[in-house]
């Protein structure tokens, strides 16, 4: 069977890594709201489901002693009581609220809290809403300031916060020299995401002397924690031996990781080696399954693999409608194939205008 080619050469994946964080386009959540749910393939990749709010760590106030029991009288099922807010005032409200979507609310809790307690968790709530315009006038600079206190407290939220600001020039001049040293403090105290976007900085070698090896120990150390970007960033590396050792069983397993949580590049590589069984068992069904899924998530590396596949039948019946209408569909977005190009001219008028006519459909103009 013809082997599927990997999808761009693995430079062009690093340069699409650092644009990430060169144009600070790696978002910040205060509380770590998301986190992905692994789910087995071939089923459908579930979009991430939100965390609890964080629980504060102050002590809790002593439950009231409980009245002796009393006699009562049988009675009908109660009902399910309504849910109440809690009046504990060690009660992390202010998150509550956030994630609730009442953004006002949980900016006066937290402003009252931060204000009145110093709490740097408040401070960093604060930071978020003022940077993100929640319950609140966007104010890059008041943003920054808020950060900037609940990272001198120790903060690995803000840190990172601050450092992905100082990085982009949000809320005052860029200085990246800066925004490093507050992602490797935010990185030093667990925050992956950080370890992340730092070891994009050393595969730049900008802010830092281009150190490879360090990027991929960083990238490793946000991978291990669950970071999907950084699991595709390490993936690479692996597939081509940048920093470690190739090991393409390696890669693969984390191209895997991070496809489970909807990384998409991640997911059209892992289809990839699945085709071709690359370090993972050859399993061309799954890998059908994840480029057809990847290819209506608008990949265009997707949509160019599936159209050969379809159209010549690899591992799958052939379909030449739907192939040339996958072809046509990632050529507009610049992925050429002129393999296919020649073969969609061999069609009658008929059946070129079908798959016409199915691409059509797809960008809404038929």
């Amino acid at each position: 069977m013809t082997a599927l080619r990997r999808t761009t050469p693995l430079a062009a994946a690093h340069a699409r890594l650092l644009a990430s964080v060169v144009a600070g386009v790696v978002a910040f959540s205060a509380n770590a709201l998301a986190q992905g749910a692994p789910n087995p393939f071939p089923e459908p990749i579930k979009p991430e489901a939100p965390r609890p709010a964080p629980k504060s760590t102050a002590p809790k106030a002593a439950p009231p002693k409980a009245d002796a029991p009393k006699q009562q009288k049988k009675s009908a099922p109660e009902k399910a009581a309504a849910p109440v807010v809690p009046d504990d005032p060690n009660a992390d409200l202010a998150y509550g609220a956030y994630q609730m979507g009442l953004y006002r609310t949980a900016f006066n809790i937290a402003l009252k809290r931060a204000q009145e307690t110093g709490d740097p968790k408040s401070m960093t709530l604060l930071g978020e809403l003022y940077s993100n315009a929640l319950g609140i006038k966007r104010d890059d600079a008041k943003a920054a300031e808020w950060y900037k206190q609940a990272a001198d407290r120790g903060d690995r939220e803000a840190m990172f916060a601050l450092g992905m600001m100082r990085i982009a020039g949000r809320g005052g001049p860029a200085n990246r020299d800066e925004g490093a040293r507050l992602l490797a403090s935010s990185a030093k105290l667990g925050k992956a995401a950080a370890a992340y976007n730092l070891g994009l900085l050393y595969l730049e070698g900008q802010v830092f002397p281009q150190d490879i090896k360090r990027a991929a120990e960083l990238f490793r150390q946000a991978a291990n924690a669950g970071n999907p970007e950084a699991q595709y960033a390490l993936a690479t590396f692996y597939k081509e031996g940048r920093g470690v050792e190739k090991n393409l069983v390696e890669a693969a397993k984390l191209m895997r990781a991070a496809a489970m949580v909807d990384n998409l590049d991640a997911a059209v590589e892992y289809a990839i080696a699945l085709y071709n069984g690359t370090g993972t068992p050859k399993d061309v069904p799954t890998a059908i399954a994840l480029l057809n899924r990847a290819a209506r998530q608008n990949s265009p590396i997707a949509q160019n693999r599936l159209a050969r596949i379809l159209v010549d039948g690899l591992g799958v019946p052939a379909d030449k409608e739907q192939g040339f209408k996958w072809h046509l569909i990632a050529k507009t977005a610049g992925n050429g194939d002129p393999d296919l190009d020649a073969k969609f001219a061999q069609l009658s008028p008929i059946e070129k205008a079908k798959s016409e006519d199915l691409a059509k459909k797809w960008f809404g103009t038929k």
